[in-house]
């Protein structure tokens, strides 16, 4: 499909920032246990049309949540600049959705694994451009907590080899013919290297967005790591994620160092009870998908969630997110959550239904 641009529905006036207390305090205290604030709000959605432009990029992420006033915002950037790193090509003006179409992948064979080596976040120019737009956003959200998503190192192993992230999705374009078995099972050697290779570059991006601008950070206020579809029984049992994943997924959340992380593991059978005892601050799973459980399930961490992002798209019923919501916030765990869509909101997303979450609070 041809790319179109997100246009932004104009609001009415949101509250100034001087209205509010500091609402990256807000989020860290709420976070970690000293808030007494019942939630916090947020959504993201991707800006089709303006992703691969760092400006461009900045300025939809800066408009979208200065005209919801959301309290907190995860950085949304396209979905495929995690492999683009390291050298997989995706089509900017055919998307599918709300991905680009893949036009060639970074590992064409299972001995393609040897070529993933570690990257200078500072200097690779696809990770840089990133750190360009955070540090734009940041100028401009001086009063929010950002948070950039960063993918898991196995996540972004599958994609770098065009394997899906979900059990059962397809990629647009890949004609991948071996297995994601077959690419981790090819040679164990080879495979460990080249995750621990993607999670020390990803340590090091993440220590550069979260370091002061003036020490030539980006000053974010930490992370939203997403495990994608690994952690279904679809794709890996625990055993197999264990080995593939979490010895790499705390390598990249002990770089955040001091800052915040926001976990999402994401699709059915998501397994968050995996994720207990992660560097995490905060656990997001989809509540609404098979498999899964309730929002009021506790693993010691605060909860993401309470609405089904599938509802806040342009043709749904515009009346199930106030009933979704009057059932969450009746419902509310004991402790301070943040009220947010399962996943990210489709673009583009019902103007009302964004209100109403917005105006929950």
């Amino acid at each position: 499909m041809s790319v179109q641009s997100v246009t932004l529905p104009r609001q009415p006036h949101a509250p100034a920032a001087s209205d509010r207390p500091d609402r990256r305090l807000e989020l860290a205290a709420l976070l970690r246990g000293t808030s007494t604030t019942p939630f916090l709000t947020s959504a993201w959605q991707h800006f089709v049309g303006e992703e691969y432009d760092p400006v461009r990029f900045a300025t939809a992420t800066v408009d979208f949540n200065r005209a919801w006033d959301w309290d907190w915002v995860k950085i949304n950037p396209r979905a495929v600049y995690y492999s683009e790193a390291w050298g997989s090509v995706f089509d900017p003006d055919d998307y599918v959705g709300v991905v680009p179409r893949q036009v060639s992948a970074a590992i064409a064979a299972p001995a393609d694994l040897a070529a993933i080596r570690p990257l200078d976040p500072r200097t690779n120019p696809v990770l840089a451009e990133h750190l360009a737009s955070a540090r734009l956003i940041r100028q401009q959200l001086a009063d929010r907590a950002l948070l950039q998503t960063v993918f898991s190192p196995l996540s972004v192993l599958l994609q770098l080899a065009g394997l899906p992230l979900y059990p059962g999705a397809q990629v647009a374009g890949s004609s991948t013919s071996f297995t994601h078995e077959e690419l981790l099972g090819s040679d164990s050697q080879l495979t460990h290297a080249a995750l621990a290779a993607i999670a020390q570059t990803f340590a090091d991006y993440v220590a550069a967005l979260v370091a002061p601008v003036e020490e030539g950070g980006a000053g974010l206020d930490g992370i939203f790591y997403a495990v994608t579809g690994t952690a279904s029984a679809g794709h890996f049992d625990k055993a197999a994620f264990d080995t593939y994943s979490r010895p790499y997924d705390r390598q990249v959340l002990d770089a955040v160092g001091d800052g915040l992380v926001v976990l999402h593991t994401c699709r059915a059978d998501s397994h968050p009870e995996w994720f207990a005892d992660y560097r995490a601050d905060a656990l997001q799973w989809d509540q609404f998908q098979p498999g899964n459980p309730a929002l009021d399930t506790d693993f010691g961490l605060t909860v993401v969630g309470g609405v089904n992002n599938e509802l806040f798209a342009a043709d749904a019923d515009r009346t199930a997110v106030a009933a979704q919501l009057d059932a969450t916030l009746a419902a509310a765990p004991q402790r301070p959550f943040l009220l947010a869509p399962s996943c990210t909101i489709p673009t583009p997303a019902d103007p009302d239904s964004l209100r109403r979450l917005r105006d929950a609070r």
